[in-house]
């Protein structure tokens, strides 16, 4: 407890239930949570990486080697472990795929960092380091990185693999990253400078079981799991020409409640002919317009319903409002919200199929700007996977095609940084020098991780990684299959550059947070949901939290 000496007597100035860590103690509690949080996803990283199973308090099961989702799952209660959580999400958002790498490299940075304080060097010369040898690996990434022509599918489908391998999506990989390649192209523009834009809004992924995942496919449209509301109605239109509404086809209720009496037969007659007349005037203004198909995001009458069946009109009701946008792309629709000012510009045009054994309608455009990845598994938990590893690939592709820079994988990348960051030390006065090897040594965590999930020696395995690098093979990589050092570019292996910077700018900088804390005053416990002690496993010093596993309780014995 805090406490300020005063006229000879003692201060309180924290609360009874306070708590308080200090220098090296502080330090060290902050470097534990973070480097359980690191630890707990290495195993995951690369093409030989295990899977996760996560259980939640409600019972869901999610198997995955996605390390975001690991992290996001986790029931993580300690706020320095949040703070390698947010790398992991930051590096999912900005660059789609790199999370497992990016906490791996954050946490084996604390942990050389903590060989660092133990010399006593100051954490300021640390942070300073790792600032330099960020800023100068991110460098040395641009100038390794290849130019690539982003109408190279190959290469892009390389990239689309890369980033499958070692997830659900992998068996499948040739089929399914032609189909990543095909969407991002298909949504990609050219932006006012030249410059490739990549619009994933508008491609949709929609899942179903029961079917192999070799049958995915990719639909020029959307994929709408609606049915017709009437039986009469047709289910297929090849020249569909769709009006979208979002507004109801049915009676309009007054604004306010309303009694009426009735005296007679008749008059109750003639509001249901009112009503009916309400009705069928709706349906005559749909037809007026040269609409053959509805998208309808309200409700439509059963009435109404019978008069658009009569008509020959397809009609689905209670579309949702985001596939009813997605629609608007599609096919070159606007979204009508008035059937009184409806005309025939407000129509788009495509196809409209019914597929009976899917329960699906298919809706395609003519110069759609959307399309939708159709993804089929065998059970919930594979298509899921399935989808999480498609969406990663899918980000990275596009950020190649935005940014038209790739690198070999397999750790070329990060021992030939290692490599030079070792050379650029010998230019940095003072401790930080220290700090810079600290970093290169970090960097290596990456291909030492490779080799051991592979069931490799990670040791041999840098021996040769080195020694081709220091013989200027820049590409020369880990075969985790083969065991090999080669030329992981020319063998597909290939990653995003911008993926590889972003990993190491989230890495550092929240390193350099976590060793810029030298003081933790908490109201209670060092926790951020307020979980008992005995669930929080036991910190140094009664500090609730995280000082190593223990804490991460929600994972269980799942791991």
């Amino acid at each position: 407890m805090s406490q300020r000496q005063r006229m000879g007597q003692p201060m309180i100035i924290l609360g009874e239930d306070s708590q308080r860590m200090k220098d090296r103690d502080a330090q060290s509690h902050n470097i534990s949570a973070a480097r359980a949080v690191a630890e707990a996803v290495r195993s995951t990283l690369g093409p030989k990486g295990m899977d996760k199973m996560l259980v939640s308090s409600m019972g869901d099961v999610t198997v995955t080697n996605d390390g975001v989702t690991i992290l996001q799952e986790m029931d993580i209660d300690n706020p320095t472990a949040e703070m390698i959580v947010e790398v992991a999400e930051t590096q999912e958002d900005e660059a789609g795929d790199g999370t497992t790498t990016a906490v791996a490299i954050a946490g084996e940075l604390l942990k050389n960092a903590q060989d660092l304080l133990e010399q006593d060097i100051h954490p300021t010369a640390v942070i300073k380091g790792f600032h330099l040898a960020s800023q100068r690996a991110r460098e040395e990434v641009d100038d390794i990185a290849e130019r690539v022509d982003t109408d190279d599918e190959e290469l892009l489908r390389k990239v689309a693999e890369t980033s499958m391998t070692g997830k659900g999506a992998e068996l499948n990989k040739e089929l399914l990253g032609q189909l990543i390649v095909d969407a991002v192209q298909q949504v990609t523009v050219e932006g006012p400078e030249g410059e490739n834009v990549v619009d994933l809004d508008y491609v949709k992924i929609e899942t179903q079981t029961g079917r192999a995942a070799g049958e995915s496919e990719l639909l020029q449209g959307a994929a709408i799991d609606k049915d017709p509301v009437h039986p009469d109605m047709p289910d297929t239109v090849g020249e569909a020409r769709v009006m979208l509404i979002n507004e109801p086809i049915e009676i309009e209720e007054a604004d306010v409640d309303t009694q009426l009496s009735v005296d007679s037969p008749d008059q109750l007659q003639q509001f249901l002919d009112n009503e009916e007349a309400q009705l069928k005037e709706k349906v005559e203004q749909i037809e007026a317009t040269g609409a053959n198909v509805v998208f309808c995001q309200k409700g439509i009458d059963d009435l109404a319903q019978h008069y658009l069946a009569k008509k020959g009109i397809l009609a689905v009701r209670r579309a949702k409002k985001s596939d009813v946008k997605f629609l608007k792309e599609v096919l070159g629709a606007r979204i009508v919200s008035d059937l009184d000012s409806a005309t025939e510009e407000d129509l788009g045009t495509g196809s409209v199929r019914r597929d009976d054994a899917d329960e699906l309608f298919y809706v395609e455009g003519g110069d759609s700007h959307g399309v939708t990845l159709l993804l089929r598994g065998s059970t919930d938990h594979v298509v899921d996977e399935l989808e999480r590893g498609i969406t990663d690939a899918l980000d990275v592709v596009a950020q190649t095609v935005s940014d038209g820079r790739v690198l070999a994988g397999g750790g070329a990348i990060e021992v030939e940084l290692a490599r030079r960051l070792r050379d650029y030390a010998d230019s940095v006065e003072g401790r930080e020098q220290l700090a810079v090897e600290a970093f290169a040594d970090s960097l290596e965590l990456v291909p030492r991780v490779l080799a051991e999930n592979a069931g490799l020696d990670a040791i041999d395995t840098l021996v040769d990684l080195r020694a081709a690098h220091e013989d200027d093979q820049i590409r020369a990589g880990l075969n985790v299959f083969s065991g090999q050092v080669e030329d992981t570019f020319d063998a597909g292996v290939v990653e995003p550059a911008h993926a590889k910077e972003q990993a190491l700018s989230s890495a550092t900088e929240a390193a350099n947070l976590v060793l810029k804390i030298d003081d933790i005053i908490a109201a209670g416990d060092l926790s951020t949901g307020g979980n008992d002690d005995e669930e929080m496993g036991g910190a140094p010093g009664g500090m609730g939290g995280m000082g190593g596993m223990g804490g991460m309780g929600g994972m269980g014995g799942a791991m």
